[in-house]
C-alpha cells in the first residue's frame, strides 16, 4: 500500500485500524519529499521528526519554533514565538507540520514565479507554473507529499493552483477562519483554507480550523458544522454567470467547463443563466484596494525589530508598495481608493442579487490551463488578468471552492463552485456530488 495516495479520511480510518503507525505514514511522506523536492522545489523547510498526520503549510502562516519567510528574503532568518490559530487547531486534531511550502513573496503573484526562493514547477508538467500564489501548497497535495495542505486566497491564491495543480482547494467566506498568524497581504480581502484530495477532506479541514478565536476580530460565529445532505442535485439551481464565458477565455477550459456544467445538469440540477454585470471592474478595483492595503501592512519590515531592511523586497512586493502609496497619496485618494470601494460595494450586490435566484455559482477557475514558467513573468498586466475569475469572490467576501473536472492537453482544469456568503455548506455538498460522480480527483501526475 502507498500510504502517500491515501485521502485524509482513509489516512484516519487506517490509523484507527492499525494497518500502519503514525512513524510509517510520516517515513513514506518523509521519502517523497525527499524524492520529489529538488525536481518541484515545493517545500523551503521540512520537518524530519513529526509524529502526526502530515500537513504542509504555505510559509506565510506563522509556525512556533519553524522558520516562516514568508517567501522573501526579508524574512530568511525569522522563527516566531508561537502558531497561527489555524495551526494550534490541526495540532489539537493530531496533525502535525511536515514543511513549510514555498510561495510568491508575501502572496503576491499568480504563479509562483515571484517566491525569493525560486519557482514552483507544476507536478504535471515541470516546464509549467503551479498557480499562485500558494504554489508550494498546491503541488505539494497534488505530488502526493502530504496528506492536505494549507493556502491563503486573497484573490484566487487557493483557487486558481488548486485549479492548475488538479486538486481540491477551498476558498472560506471572509471571517470564517481566523487569520491571526497569517502574515498579512490585504487585510480585507485575505482567507485561510485547504487544499485536499477530495472535497470530502475539505469539509473536514473547514471544520477543524474555521471558528472565532478572539484574536482576529473579523472572525465570528462557531466552527463550521455541516447541515446539509443531498444525495443528488434535485431542486438546487446553479447559477452560469454570462460574463465568465466571454473573450479572454480558452475553447479547451471552456469545452471541459461546459461538459462539467452539463454533468451538474444530469445529476439533477437546474442550470440557471445569471448575470454578474460589475465583473469586468473587479480586476482594476482589486489592484486599487490590495496594493494600498499591502502599503500599510508592509510598512512594519523595517529591519528594526526582526527580518532585514527593506532592500531585501523583491521586485512585485516593491511594485504594489508603490501603487498603494501612489493610490492613497493626497489628492488621489478619492479618484482612486474610495472609487474603487464603491465598485467593490456595486461587485457585493451582483453576486447578492444572483444568489436571490441560484444556490450555487459555477464556471473557470481560471482562464486557461497552467502557462509556461516564464511565459508572463515581465508583463505583470497579463499575470494579473489570469485571475480574473477569482478576485470577485474576495471582493464580495463570498465562498469558493475548484475542484478537478478535466484536462486540456494533459494540464488540469478546475470547475469553481461559488457560494453565498457562510455558504460553504452548500457549495461542498454540490462538489461532492459531482465529485462521487466522476474520477477526475483519481488522476495523478506521472512523476
Amino acid at each position: 500500500m502507498d500510504l502517500t495516495k491515501l485521502s485524509l479520511k482513509q489516512t484516519i480510518k487506517a490509523l484507527e485500524d492499525k494497518q500502519f503507525s503514525k512513524q510509517e505514514l510520516n517515513r513514506a511522506y518523509l521519502s517523497k519529499i525527499d524524492t520529489l523536492n529538488s525536481k518541484l522545489n515545493v517545500f523551503l523547510e521540512v520537518e524530519k521528526n513529526t509524529l502526526g498526520i502530515p500537513a504542509a503549510i504555505k510559509d506565510i502562516i506563522i509556525t512556533q519554533n519553524i522558520k516562516t519567510t514568508a517567501g522573501s528574503k526579508i524574512l530568511s532568518n525569522f522563527l516566531p514565538p508561537y502558531n497561527a490559530t489555524v495551526i494550534g487547531r490541526l495540532l489539537e486534531k493530531g496533525c502535525s507540520v511536515i514543511g513549510k511550502t514555498n510561495h510568491d513573496e508575501f502572496a503576491m503573484g499568480s504563479s509562483g514565479e515571484n517566491s525569493a526562493y525560486g519557482v514552483t514547477k507544476n507536478p504535471w508538467n515541470l516546464k509549467k507554473v503551479p498557480g499562485g500564489s500558494s504554489s508550494g501548497s498546491a503541488a505539494a497535495v497534488a505530488a502526493d507529499m502530504c496528506v492536505f495542505s494549507l493556502g491563503t486566497d486573497t484573490g484566487g491564491s487557493i483557487r486558481q493552483p488548486a485549479s492548475l495543480c488538479g486538486v481540491v482547494g477551498l476558498k472560506t467566506s471572509y471571517g470564517r477562519v481566523s487569520r491571526y498568524g497569517a502574515i498579512a497581504l490585504s487585510s480585507s480581502l485575505d482567507q485561510i483554507g485547504p487544499f485536499t484530495k477530495t472535497v470530502e477532506d475539505a469539509r473536514t479541514i473547514l471544520e477543524w480550523i474555521s471558528g472565532e478565536d478572539g484574536l482576529d476580530a473579523n472572525c465570528h460565529g462557531k466552527p463550521f458544522q455541516p447541515q446539509k445532505s443531498f444525495k443528488n442535485l434535485s431542486g438546487i439551481k446553479i447559477g452560469v454567470p454570462k460574463e465568465y464565458f466571454g473573450k479572454g477565455l480558452d475553447k479547451g477550459v471552456e469545452k471541459v467547463i461546459r461538459e462539467a456544467i452539463k454533468k451538474l445538469e444530469e445529476l439533477g440540477g437546474e442550470i440557471v443563466e445569471v448575470s454578474l454585470p460589475h465583473t469586468e471592474y473587479a480586476i482594476a478595483a482589486y489592484y486599487i484596494i490590495l496594493p494600498s492595503e499591502v502599503s500599510s501592512n508592509l510598512a512594519k519590515f523595517d529591519g528594526i525589530r526582526f527580518g532585514f531592511d527593506r532592500s531585501k523586497f523583491g521586485a512585485e512586493a516593491k511594485r504594489r508598495i508603490m501603487l498603494g502609496t501612489f493610490t492613497l497619496s493626497a489628492g488621489y485618494f478619492d479618484d482612486y481608493f474610495i472609487k474603487a470601494a464603491k465598485v467593490r460595494t456595486l461587485i457585493k450586490q451582483d453576486f447578492e442579487k444572483a444568489f436571490e435566484k441560484v444556490d450555487v455559482i459555477v464556471g473557470p477557475v481560471s482562464p486557461t490551463v497552467a502557462w509556461d514558467i516564464g511565459e508572463k513573468f515581465d508583463d505583470p498586466l497579463a499575470m494579473y488578468l489570469s485571475d480574473a475569475y477569482t478576485i470577485p469572490a474576495n471582493l464580495a467576501g463570498i465562498c469558493g471552492l475548484s475542484l478537478p473536472c478535466g484536462f486540456v492537453e494533459g494540464l488540469p482544469v478546475g470547475l469553481q463552485i461559488l457560494g453565498k456568503y457562510w455558504g460553504e455548506d452548500t457549495i461542498l455538498s454540490v462538489g461532492e456530488i459531482y465529485e462521487q460522480a466522476t474520477d477526475w480527483h483519481k488522476e495523478k501526475p506521472k512523476l
